[in-house]
């Protein structure tokens, strides 16, 4: 099979929640997706906080056609001033350079190819700002940003770079969200509920499809008419 009808796509935090939804879909889509994940099971296990090894292993899987950034944390929650700096930096370190370190690794070669997909998971948070969880609604709005600005440099090369700001989605990773405030944030759902990751999975194989041809550096809101705006 040709590359052209088979492309290959790298999944961060592939082994749970969104990036596991998406990485069934994109399979059923017929692209050949590999898992990076620091938990058991992943194509390959790799820290996206490390530089070096997002390079190595970029490396080893070789031609990439689609990024997806699903790697995250929520991090810690409590009012800002009680958070310690820590908090703050492993969340960024993971949220953050995370993604900046796999987009370093994988847009020179999506340039060179004049093809690309890069899909960023954000949150609604990071543009809303939840409270008691400061660190993630920064992180999160700081991958907007990047985004955006991502998309902008990429628009005349054929790279795409697009960001989804989901709310309150039934994931594993909503187990170290307090209780208190996971129920504030999915009251600000209409429609009532948590979505789940199936859902969003759609949206990321949309955006990382031949079907996305006229946006870059947008954020796709998938929020159960939270987001208004």
């Amino acid at each position: 099979m040709s590359r052209t009808e088979r492309r290959t796509a790298v999944i961060t935090g592939g082994m749970s929640g969104l990036g596991a939804a998406a990485a069934v879909r994109l399979t059923a889509a017929g692209i050949e997706v590999v898992t990076w994940d620091i938990a058991p099971g992943a194509s390959q296990k790799v820290d996206v906080r490390d530089a070096s090894a997002v390079r190595e292993a970029a490396a080893q899987v070789g031609h990439v056609d689609i990024l997806v950034n699903s790697a995250g944390i929520v991090g810690p929650n409590g009012p800002l001033w009680q958070i310690p700096a820590a908090g703050f930096r492993h969340t960024f370190e993971v949220n953050v350079m995370g993604t900046v370190n796999t987009c370093q690794a994988f847009v020179p070669g999506m340039i060179e190819r004049g093809w690309g997909r890069i899909v960023n998971l954000a949150s609604i948070a990071g543009k809303d700002g939840n409270p008691a969880m400061s660190p993630y609604s920064a992180s999160k709005a700081a991958v907007i940003a990047l985004t955006k600005s991502l998309g902008k440099e990429l628009a005349t090369t054929g790279v795409l770079a697009n960001a989804i700001a989901p709310a309150v989605i039934e994931t594993p990773m909503n187990a170290t969200t307090s209780p208190e405030a996971l129920a504030h944030i999915t009251s600000l759902i209409p429609m009532k509920r948590a979505g789940q990751a199936s859902e969003v999975a759609e949206l990321i194989a949309w955006l990382a499809s031949d079907k996305v041809s006229f946006s870059t550096g947008a954020v796709y809101d998938i929020s159960g008419g939270r987001a208004t705006y």
